[in-house]
């Protein structure tokens, strides 16, 4: 009899899933994998990324805001405009980008990292030139905000978001182009 988990799955055929994109590192040691973080990431180097990541979440200047994220890892073009108390990932700062004239709303969180029980897992987040992200947004590891997209507020991205799409909700999801009649 065929077992199921032999069967693909057709999420598995979609290059541009994000999980594909995420990199594994099994937990070294006992415990959960956030129990071991300092194992992952020099504490010194997280004590310092926090440091500068609230300055910048505070500042506001955005001239400053990008300053400060690019010295600790963080590519940010030209133009980006970062909302305050927004918080790009303080492990890995250094898997994010945030393209040409992109914006990152009032406290949107970038995640590039997740600590699991059995594993940790790190993935880049790009989000594309001209792309907006709303206010209270949060990006996960792996995922790609394409070219002049929109992620409205308070929204929860699992997934990429092809360029142009706007997407909404917890999980993300398109939102629909069909207008209501006046």
């Amino acid at each position: 009899m065929p077992d199921d988990t032999d069967q693909p799955d057709e999420r598995d055929a979609d290059p541009t899933r994000r999980h594909d994109r995420i990199a594994r590192h099994a937990t070294p040691g006992p415990g959960n994998s956030l129990r071991s973080w300092t194992r992952a990431k020099s504490p010194l180097r997280v004590a310092l990324n926090y440091v500068v990541i609230v300055l910048a979440r505070i500042s506001p200047s955005l001239k400053l805001k990008s300053l400060l994220l690019r010295s600790i890892g963080v590519t940010v073009g030209e133009g980006v405009s970062w909302g305050l108390e927004s918080t790009p990932d303080v492990f890995w700062p250094e898997l994010v980008t945030v393209e040409d004239h992109a914006i990152v709303g009032y406290d949107a969180t970038i995640l590039c990292h997740e600590f699991l029980q059995d594993e940790y897992r790190t993935g880049e987040v790009r989000i594309g030139e001209r792309a907006m992200i709303g206010a209270g947004a949060v990006i996960l590891p792996g995922v790609e905000i394409g070219e002049g997209a929109s992620v409205a507020a308070n929204s929860l991205v699992t997934q990429d978001v092809p360029p142009g799409a706007t997407v909404a909700g917890v999980p993300a999801e398109p939102m629909g182009s069909d207008e209501s009649p006046d």
